[in-house]
């Protein structure tokens, strides 16, 4: 492959990825503006929560439909709804009258970000080479952690625009309508990819795809990838859902949901989510509290970068392995030191090892494993299925959470610190999964998938 496909390959890549970048920012806009938004619509601590997680029920909802959208419209028509989605979020979220009509909004970018969350990472690995597959994935995982890093920026620029009134009543209205950027960004970049050569040829548009196979291809090898994927797609029956009843195939799904659901009871979630207050619980001022969460958004950037460096010169499941390790030692650290009450400048060396062990691992990881080891006969199903069960362990464990810190016989027998013990536990399982139930994936094309299973 010369240098020119190389580049070109990459620039799709990247422009798919800003998909991953709205994810991220839509996520975490609301964590600097959810003190003004509270107050300027007087809500209750059950609304507060509403405002947070309103934008998971649109991912679910994202999710559901995302199989049928990328399979009837196409990969790239599909991200250009979601950059529509995105748009008219931004807008909406940043000129409400009504607390109802925030919420509405909130939810319509949740499905923007449940359909990306499916199709951005598939379209990447349908696009990418083999032995690149790994990294050009990986900045899908990249492009989410670099737009949580530059929303909190964003927020905290705008917030240092005005005095409280302006921030109660205008600050937090540009915090959301700054999205559009972005999401404008995102649009136009979809004009410029081309679509997924599979989905043309199972579309039955060979000239269309042999055209984007020529620029994303060496010459010689052009004939062969075409071959290649002209083979899996002749072999697989329409029915998706028939197909997951075979035990091969069974197997492959069972996989993709356990990597869902483990990446996200790990507990990141709550830990992205709640960092402040945990910060704060544990004597941290305000102010430091922030600074401290910074730091640890700073350390998911860096070892996501080393992720994509690394993960198709290792593999997949060395960095997962470390990662599990990493998770398990760090979270059964910072519970012992919580239930010996010995927090001082303890704890937060341990959960930037966590955020280190996740970023290297289950973070890009998983995404770049969903994308690739379902065979062509479930691909596109079984990817929607487990990023939808995803999307409810994102929930599950974002509601549950703060039932876990603040309740009463848990603080009275484990002083706070279960919630971090039972996470060690599930990220030591974690390692089990993966070594018994995880194949490695490295440097095969996504038409070997079968064969990898049977």
């Amino acid at each position: 492959m010369n240098k020119n496909n190389k580049n070109y390959i990459l620039f799709i890549a990247l422009s798919a990825a800003l998909g991953g970048l709205l994810f991220g920012y839509d996520t975490a806009v609301i964590s600097g503006a959810i003190g003004n938004l509270t107050e300027y619509f007087h809500l209750t601590p059950v609304e507060t929560g509403w405002a947070i997680s309103s934008a998971l029920v649109g991912c679910l909802i994202g999710a559901f439909f995302s199989d049928y959208l990328s399979n009837r419209l196409g990969r790239r028509a599909t991200m250009l709804i979601t950059a529509i989605l995105f748009i008219l979020n931004s807008v909406g979220t940043a000129l409400p009258n009504s607390f109802t009509m925030f919420v509405l909004f909130r939810i319509v970018g949740g499905i923007g970000v449940g359909i990306a969350s499916m199709v951005v990472p598939m379209y990447i690995a349908e696009i990418a080479p083999p032995k690149r597959r790994g990294a050009l994935v990986g900045n899908y995982q990249l492009a989410i952690v670099i737009g949580i890093v530059v929303v909190y920026f964003v927020n905290y620029f705008i917030a240092l625009q005005g005095d409280a009134h302006w921030n109660l009543n205008i600050g937090w209205r540009w915090m959301f309508g700054s999205e559009i950027i972005p999401s404008i960004l995102f649009l136009v970049f979809i004009f410029l990819i081309p679509e997924s050569p599979r989905w043309l040829l199972q579309k039955g548009k060979s000239e269309q795809a042999v055209a984007v196979l020529e620029k994303i291809n060496a010459p010689e090898d052009v004939a062969q990838v075409q071959s290649e994927i002209q083979n899996s797609l002749e072999q697989e029956d329409k029915g998706q859902f028939k197909n997951l009843m075979n035990p091969i195939y069974k197997k492959a799904l069972f996989v993709g949901i356990g990597l869902s659901i483990l990446q996200q009871l790990t507990g990141i979630n709550a830990i992205l989510y709640y960092a402040p207050e945990i910060f704060k619980s544990l004597g941290s001022s305000t102010d430091a509290s922030l600074l401290e969460t910074s730091i640890l958004g700073i350390v998911n950037l860096i070892f996501t970068l080393l992720a994509i460096k690394w993960v198709d010169k290792m593999g997949r499941k060395p960095l997962l392995y470390i990662g599990s390790a990493g998770m398990t030692i760090s979270l059964a650290a910072v519970g012992i030191f919580i239930y010996n009450e010995a927090v001082g400048n303890y704890v937060l060396p341990f959960l930037i090892l966590f955020m280190a062990s996740f970023s290297i691992s289950w973070g890009p990881i998983v995404w770049v494993l969903l994308s690739e080891i379902f065979p062509n006969k479930i691909r596109s199903l079984a990817l929607a299925i487990s990023v939808f069960i995803q999307w409810v362990a994102n929930f599950v464990v974002t509601q549950v959470f703060p039932s876990l810190i603040e309740n009463q016989w848990l603080k009275d027998n484990f002083n706070g610190a279960f919630p971090f013990y039972l996470f060690s536990v599930i990220c030591l399982f974690s390692l089990f999964f993966v070594w018994k139930k995880v194949p490695e994936t490295k440097n095969k094309s996504l038409e070997q998938m079968d064969a990898l299973w049977k």
